[in-house]
């Protein structure tokens, strides 16, 4: 029986893992602002515009997190 093992070594540079760094940064950022912006959009219902939807205003943080982050 014969393995073949192929393996590349891949250099990272300080520069990739900066650019890494800002990627990251700038997606948690936008990550953010949605969720800002989706509490800030669903406070701003009446209790009966939530409550026509189907929501209840202790939901609202946890909806804005699953709308910006999928959890």
């Amino acid at each position: 029986m014969a393995y073949v093992n192929s393996s590349r070594a891949v250099r990272v540079t300080l520069a990739d893992r900066i650019a890494a760094l800002f990627t990251v940064a700038r997606e948690a950022a936008a990550r953010r602002a949605i969720y800002t912006q989706t509490v800030r959009e669903l406070n701003a219902l009446t209790d009966r515009d939530l409550r026509d939807l189907g929501l209840a205003r202790a939901d609202v943080p946890s909806i804005a997190r699953d709308a910006a982050y999928g959890l």
